[in-house]
């Protein structure tokens, strides 16, 4: 095989993957073909070797799914792109006096990658790496507002929306309601839908390659919509940095 077979190939791969992704995570042989303009014979070729590298797998029904081996990978490439964030993160949350943190989706739920305290004894604290339900949090609903409602129903069809408070969005109707809202003024909040007493600001990373939000978050009595205010475009200027941070690294 050349060199120029061989980067084809790779390119080619990368979007059977990317495919996947876009259609849940699984897909049969005529969905990939139509999907990809590639003839069948291709595809099974390069199914085989993704499959035999782990990054796929076939179902009985004959179906690919992605592979756990992009797990490791996805992990990996989060925690590169908390460290890059938590800087930026680190003087937000001195700035603000507020927790900062980055969130992108994965697996249909939105993980937190990176976060700086807050300097409060009372501060909210979220782990990195906790995964949580995109519909009752102001990072989830800022990714879910980059996507097409299609992928939305499909997202909360696989995960349901169970409620974590009495404020929780727990109606598909209601969510796109609130994502139109988001996308026309360019924020999300989360007002005690993931935790009572707990407000949150969130704006979209630009350009990122997957769909991440940065937030502010805290106690509703220091965390005001007066508070959103100052801290609304201090969030625009943290999204703006780290979009260039996943730049500089792809």
């Amino acid at each position: 095989m050349t060199e120029g077979n061989g980067v084809q190939s790779v390119d080619r791969a990368i979007d059977l993957l990317e495919i996947m992704t876009d259609l849940g995570g699984a897909a049969g042989l005529s969905e990939l073909a139509t999907s990809s303009g590639l003839p069948l014979p291709t595809i099974h070729r390069l199914m085989r070797t993704l499959v035999g590298r782990g990054y796929a797998r076939q179902l009985p029904s004959r179906r690919y799914t992605l592979g756990p081996r992009l797990i490791r990978l996805g992990e990996s490439a989060g925690r590169q792109l908390g460290a890059g964030a938590r800087p930026h993160l680190e003087r937000v949350a001195r700035e603000l006096g507020e927790t900062a943190n980055m969130a992108m989706i994965d697996r249909d739920m939105a993980v937190y990658v990176a976060q700086a305290a807050s300097p409060h004894s009372m501060r909210m604290f979220t782990e990195v790496g906790r995964r949580v339900y995109c519909h009752s949090t102001g990072v989830g609903k800022m990714v879910l507002a980059q996507l097409p409602d299609a992928t939305v129903r499909e997202i909360v069809a696989r995960t349901g929306m169970p409620p974590a408070t009495e404020a929780t969005i727990t109606n598909v109707e209601d969510l796109l309601t609130e994502l139109d809202k988001i996308r026309a003024q360019g924020y999300a909040v989360d007002d005690g839908e993931q935790e009572i007493g707990v407000r949150c600001f969130a704006v979209a990373v630009p350009d990122a390659p997957t769909p991440s939000a940065v937030s502010v978050s805290g106690p509703a009595a220091r965390v005001t919509y007066e508070f959103g205010e100052r801290a609304l475009p201090v969030l625009h200027e943290l999204a703006d940095q780290v979009a260039g941070q996943l730049i500089s690294v792809r």
